[in-house]
């Protein structure tokens, strides 16, 4: 094979420990050699608060009993919890030709593939605020979330999609650092998907779109 590691998605693991997800995927990311394969892992966490490096202590409004953890991802402070679709992603850039820039790009496209395919439309990106929004009841709400970490070229960290989860933490915090962000989730858009099929056809989509960019093997 002319080029090394293979793209493979992990087994989903739901219920999991933010901090150890966390953990597997720095350690994954550090023990990497040139022929060690790309993954895409869908994860389901217990209620929790993450803390981007740029996060700033005062968007936490109210976190009563909600662990808060600090990360080494790109971004602000995010709610993740039961009933959310996160797509950790562990990959090799330069195997995409990608850019942090293009592969942010690439995840936000593959979301948007995803919901609109579910008839929730328009899904869309705004400029200088990563993540993916759509409408609803005429005004502009965050569905999906993006914050990535990138360490000798290769990414971990990635999406986080509301499927049908409890929306009242994102409350206690201004999300993503923003004041008065509104959160939706997929359910709100009257759509429901079981997890499982979710996350199969999530990274489904973000697989094509990586192999569409990787060079042909010879």
């Amino acid at each position: 094979m002319g080029q090394s590691g293979s793209l493979v998605v992990w087994p989903s693991s739901r219920g999991l420990d933010y901090q150890a997800a966390v953990e597997r995927m720095t350690s994954y990311t550090l023990g990497r050699i040139e022929q060690s394969d790309d993954a895409l892992w869908p994860v389901e966490h217990p209620a929790v608060f993450s803390l981007g490096l740029a996060a700033q202590k005062h968007h936490l409004l109210n976190t009563e009993s909600i662990a808060i953890v600090q990360a080494d991802r790109g971004g602000q402070v995010t709610y993740h919890g039961p009933g959310q679709l996160v797509i950790y992603c562990l990959l090799n850039l330069r195997r995409y030709q990608l850019t942090v820039r293009s592969l942010v790009t690439l995840l936000e496209s593959a979301l948007i593939a995803f919901i609109e395919g579910l008839g929730v439309k328009p899904a869309y990106r705004v400029v200088g605020a990563p993540g993916v929004y759509v409408n609803c009841q005429c005004e502009r709400h965050k569905i999906a979330a993006l914050g990535l970490k990138i360490k000798n070229g290769c990414s971990y960290h990635g999406v986080a999609l509301n499927l049908q989860m409890d929306l009242e933490p994102f409350e206690r915090i201004n999300p993503c650092g923003v004041r008065g962000l509104k959160v939706t989730d997929l359910s709100k858009m009257g759509v429901t998907m079981p997890w499982d099929e979710a996350a199969q056809r999530v990274c489904q989509i973000i697989t094509e779109m990586l192999l569409s960019r990787r060079p042909h093997d010879h």
